[in-house]
């Protein structure tokens, strides 16, 4: 996950928390929902961020064996 996405998600979780927590102690159900939706986003846009991490490891994993094989056929190819 970036640096700068990880600090958004995690900005909007902790927002959206504090927002909800002040809507409840208020009585305020308005920012209770608002807050409550931002926190939502927040751990939406995490889970996407790990989705694009985990990508990212298979796409490389999927080159390095690539590469494996294609170095393997070259030394069978050699000999």
């Amino acid at each position: 996950m970036a640096l700068n996405d990880k600090l958004d998600a995690t900005k909007d979780k902790v927002s959206g928390k504090v927002k909800e927590t002040t809507g409840k102690v208020t009585g305020d159900e308005k920012l209770e929902a608002k807050g409550k939706t931002e926190g939502f986003m927040g751990k939406a846009k995490e889970g996407l961020e790990n989705i694009k991490d985990k990508a990212s490891d298979l796409a490389e994993d999927v080159a390095e064996k690539f590469n494996d094989t294609v170095d393997s056929v070259k030394h069978k190819n050699e000999k």
